[in-house]
């Protein structure tokens, strides 16, 4: 199924899931608390960390290439200094204004080439929507306060992880197998696993061997690995499952 939003709601959830982090950290005691979906982080560390992935590809998109990301010394690498929120609000302004400036069709590299997921600014601001989502929930969970993603965010979240993240990881290690995922809020997915990689929404060739079941927002967090399997309904072979969430590890 197709759920991607417009670009203009896309540049909007990138705003408002960048708020929320940084409500999240405003509200923290201690900068320097760990981030439970990535122990080696502390709340500082995720700041920093999402800041330039933000600056790196507001350049990227500025770049207009799709052949290859801008050389090192051009992709947006600043030290925070002392302001870190002021620095990570400035990220996420830069990055905003490149992908309005860009436009949805404008070509632009990316990491996600092997999936064949597009190459356009587009795609890029679909994925910063998740990167920025994922990251919200990390900071507060940190401070004890964790949220749902809302459900524009979680619904394509779940296509997008099938499609690019899990379509680029090249060749599954294991038997083939057929999964498919179903949100209770009714939109369903099917990815068949085989020496040839990921492919989501295959034609239709038989049953899954085993599917996940739960809300949009907790798929997504357990395909990153944010909540354990065990907080999802699964049906028929677990083994699978677990199998497909070690391979798809995802920070």
């Amino acid at each position: 199924m197709n759920s991607t939003p417009p670009f203009s709601e896309l540049l909007a959830l990138i705003e408002s899931r960048s708020a929320a982090l940084r409500d999240a950290v405003v509200a923290a005691p201690d900068p320097t608390v760990r981030i439970p979906g990535c122990p080696d982080w502390s709340l500082t560390d995720l700041v920093t960390h999402i800041g330039g992935v933000q600056r790196f590809w507001a350049a990227t998109v500025a770049a207009g290439d799709d052949s290859g990301p801008p050389p090192p010394g051009q992709r947006g690498e600043q030290d925070p200094g002392a302001d870190l929120l002021g620095w990570f609000s400035e990220s996420t302004g830069l990055l905003l204004d490149a992908l309005r400036a860009a436009g949805p069709e404008a070509p632009c590299w990316a990491w996600w080439a092997e999936s064949g997921a597009p190459l356009t600014v587009g795609a890029v601001a679909r994925h910063q929507v998740q990167e920025a989502a994922v990251h919200a929930y990390d900071a507060q969970e940190a401070v004890g306060k964790p949220e749902t993603l809302p459900a524009a965010v979680a619904v394509d979240g779940v296509s997008e992880f099938l499609t690019v993240c899990l379509g680029s990881l090249g060749s599954w290690p294991h038997r083939p197998a057929r999964v498919g995922f179903h949100a209770v809020e009714g939109p369903s997915w099917i990815l068949d696993l085989s020496p040839a990689g990921a492919k989501a929404g295959p034609a239709a060739s038989g049953e899954p061997v085993t599917t996940l079941r739960g809300t949009a927002s907790d798929l997504v967090l357990a395909l990153y690995r944010r909540i354990p399997l065990s907080d999802i309904r699964v049906d028929g072979d677990r083994a699978v499952a677990d199998q497909l969430l070690d391979w798809s590890k995802m920070d």
